[in-house]
């Protein structure tokens, strides 16, 4: 006899990225998301001042992974290429990867998963397996980069009863302009979400791909085109776009009775533009999910 499926509960949760040492006033939620470059070059005491934010902000669950530019965080990377970043100041990667992994109030995921539960009394009580990983196509001389070869494989590591997946890099055609006219997702990422299809999938990366968009996926097709593995993808309209605009950016992605056929793809790139004395910025991106409810079970 089939167990009876999980009731659904509406589960807030903020997504941003590329925050790089900045320290931004966030909407309300259950959970936090940060998918990467917490910091611009990855110093002790650029991530000391991102954990202390991340810890200081008022969420149940706080999921975080690096970006490329969270240099110490990749302690192999750093070993044969810090001194470019810090010649005169080397740093501890050990000490940096501390303040990440011994945070009580941060889960913090390299290439893993992790299920989480919200137990907070006025919360949800929802549970989701979340799956976080830093690594992004390597691009000049950054951590976490991976090459062409390498990428199926690593992606080939998302479990496939994952809800929600977390990465640096966005998937290939969606939420991935790396510039006017150009794309810089991964594609082998695109196709581990087809082969998953999580709920959500949350990146950055890409400052001027931040964007949301809903993916409906085919699930009858073998061809791993982009015509034959996608049905059709709904475009977001902000409503927290303008200036002067106070609403929130919010989306609804209330697909969880939909099954696993959809999946809401979020770019929270923070930073907007990347250099010059007038920095701009984006709101954190809010999203609201159906998540199965855990409460009652043994």
């Amino acid at each position: 006899m089939d167990q009876a499926p999980r009731p659904l509960k509406r589960t807030r949760i903020v997504c941003i990225s590329d925050t790089h040492n900045q320290t931004p006033k966030l909407p309300k939620g259950d959970v936090l998301i940060h998918a990467g470059d917490l910091t611009n070059q990855g110093s002790f005491s650029e991530l000391e001042k991102a954990v202390r934010w991340l810890e200081g902000t008022d969420f149940e669950k706080k999921i975080v992974i690096a970006g490329n530019h969270d240099t110490t965080l990749d302690a192999n990377f750093y070993r044969e290429n810090g001194a470019y970043f810090h010649k005169n100041h080397p740093q501890d990667t050990e000490a940096c990867l501390k303040l990440v992994k011994d945070s009580p109030s941060i889960t913090y995921l390299n290439h893993e998963s992790a299920t989480v539960r919200l137990t907070h009394p006025s919360g949800p009580h929802t549970a989701f397996k979340v799956f976080g990983s830093p690594y992004s196509p390597a691009h000049g001389l950054w951590a976490f980069g991976y090459t062409a070869d390498q990428a199926s494989s690593i992606w080939s590591d998302i479990p496939f009863d994952t809800d929600v997946v977390v990465t640096h890099t966005p998937p290939r055609g969606h939420c991935d302009t790396a510039s006017p006219g150009s794309l810089g997702g991964c594609e082998a990422l695109r196709r581990a979400l087809w082969r998953v299809r999580p709920k959500l999938a949350v990146c950055g990366h890409k400052h001027p791909g931040r964007d949301v968009e809903r993916v409906k996926w085919r699930l009858d097709s073998k061809n791993p085109s982009l015509k034959y593995m996608e049905d059709e993808t709904k475009a977001w309209d902000d409503p927290g776009a303008g200036m002067g605009n106070k609403k929130e950016s919010k989306v609804d992605a209330l697909m969880g009775r939909m099954g696993r056929k959809e999946t809401c793809i979020v770019n929270a790139s923070y930073q907007a533009t990347s250099y010059g004395a007038h920095k701009r910025f984006n709101k954190p991106i809010v999203v609201d999910i159906d998540l199965p409810v855990w409460q009652g079970e043994g």
